[in-house]
């Protein structure tokens, strides 16, 4: 075992070796995800200077590492920020989660900024108790919602709760109702999207519908208005999901040619501009924004964990959209409005 803080002298075959590289193979005790966060952190010094990962050795450089193997664990902070309660009993609570909030922090994230303004933090702050499953950075985490989503949420209180809710969840048996508006106009009022959802290759950070080895995924929508604007046509849309997929209706809605408005990410424009044929009211901008994801978890359906009662809680729009909505039904003087079928 290897005592730290380290110093040890590059070899003569080390030139040529990015720094990174040459710690890794040197020591067997740090990942070299680790060597790299202590690099940033400036915990590794060459010659007594703080240096990059992509440093190229020369050979016969003093190497010192000031930092642990490991980094410390990471657990969740609890904060005093406002929460929107539905409901809560002994078991379970009900949260409506804002856009822009991270349900918990990532694996990689540290003491700051990043392991700040979590739903998880909220949660620790106004619980006295949740379930332990999830581990130190997700308790009382059963499900997620995007950072740019809003709605409703279940957050277990114990850890047999965490159990009884996850089999559901697991045996589709939660039933979630989202709404959200998207680009264009579907073909169908209604239909069903079955196409099993993987990681992209080259984009990380994607879903997509056009891999291999991807997850079953289910989703069911419905129109529910149709809106021709001078900013271009849109649908507001009822989806229930039977599968939970990282980004599933996000990614569904774009694989048919209709982004949800505002997910960059999946197609959509940055901004809504208005087009030159199509006259706006007085007093519309050129342009509309929206700094979110148009989607919402807007209705929940469980069965209690403990008692077996059914339960079901929703919630509205939040203001952001409605007023999106409002502007874009109210851009045109002639009534832009149109239902289902017309």
């Amino acid at each position: 075992m290897l005592d730290f803080p380290l110093t040890l002298t590059a070899s003569p075959e080390a030139a040529g070796q990015r720094l990174d590289q040459y710690l890794a193979t040197q020591l067997s005790e740090v990942s070299r995800a680790r060597v790299q966060q202590l690099i940033a952190k400036g915990e590794v010094l060459v010659n007594r200077t703080a240096a990059k990962a992509s440093l190229r050795l020369k050979g016969e450089e003093e190497i010192t590492v000031t930092g642990p193997p490991q980094a410390p664990p990471l657990r969740a902070i609890p904060e005093e920020i406002a929460l929107d309660i539905v409901y809560e009993d002994d078991d379970l609570a009900i949260v409506n989660k804002p856009a822009g909030m991270m349900v918990h922090a990532g694996a990689g994230a540290t003491d700051d900024a990043r392991n700040r303004g979590t739903l998880v933090n909220a949660l620790l702050h106004h619980f006295e108790k949740l379930s332990a499953i999830g581990g130190e950075l997700r308790p009382g985490i059963v499900h997620r919602l995007d950072r740019a989503t809003s709605g409703l949420m279940v957050v277990a209180k114990n850890d047999e709760s965490h159990r009884r809710l996850a089999k559901q969840f697991s045996g589709r048996e939660v039933r979630k109702t989202y709404i959200a508006l998207v680009h264009g106009w579907p073909k169908q009022d209604r239909g069903t999207i079955q196409s099993a959802i993987s990681r992209h290759t080259q984009r990380r950070t994607r879903m997509t519908t056009q891999g291999f080895g991807g997850r079953e995924a289910v989703t069911h929508y419905v129109v529910k208005r149709k809106i021709d604007s001078p900013y271009g046509k849109f649908t507001l849309v009822e989806l229930k999901i039977e599968t939970g997929r990282t980004h599933q209706i996000r990614v569904h809605m774009s694989s048919l040619g209709h982004p949800v408005v505002g997910d960059a990410l999946y197609g959509a424009p940055g901004e809504l501009r208005s087009q030159s044929n199509k006259r706006r009211a007085a007093g519309m901008p050129a342009t509309l924004t929206l700094d979110r994801n148009f989607l919402h978890s807007a209705v929940l359906e469980l069965t209690h964990p403990r008692t077996k009662e059914p339960l079901k809680f929703s919630r509205p729009l939040p203001k952001e959209l409605e007023n999106l909505l409002d502007k874009l039904e109210n851009a045109r003087q002639e009534g832009p409005r149109q239902e289902p079928g017309q």
